[in-house]
């Protein structure tokens, strides 16, 4: 079985990336630990989940995207020059942008939802009303 690679333009744009967060390759501590979830007995014999620790920060990054040791490890760099861009420039991510977005429309939805089971209940509370006996008066 051929090992999966990492393209040379993915290289240089994570390499890019972390020069722009200021992360150097010294203050990194790497370490390869056993993944978990699902998947079997290989996940538990190989160490292909990568985390790293940024000594001057504290951040650590786990990553077991893919079962590619070598993958994972450029995955891992990407999300931690990501969290220090966040850092440093203080801004929301657009991950937590797009979660956002989402928690706003479920929001959103619930509203309607919830608007529209009360006009239901109006509408058959007033179709019950029409069945009850005429009074004389």
């Amino acid at each position: 079985m051929a090992g999966r690679s990492i393209r040379a333009e993915t290289v240089q744009r994570i390499q890019r990336l972390m020069a722009k967060a200021a992360l150097h390759e010294p203050d990194i501590e790497e370490t390869f630990v056993r993944g978990s979830g699902s998947g079997g007995q290989k996940i538990n014999k190989t160490s292909s989940c990568v985390q790293l620790r940024h000594a001057p920060s504290g951040l650590v990054v786990k990553c077991q995207q893919t079962r590619s040791r070598e993958v994972n490890r450029w995955v891992a760099r990407e999300e931690l020059a990501q969290r220090l861009i966040e850092r440093i420039e203080g801004e929301q991510s657009a991950r937590q942008q797009e979660t956002e977005r989402i928690r706003r429309q479920k929001r959103r939805r619930s509203r309607r939802q919830r608007a529209r089971m009360l006009d239901d209940k109006r509408q058959h509370s007033a179709k019950k009303a029409l069945r009850r006996p005429v009074k004389d008066g």
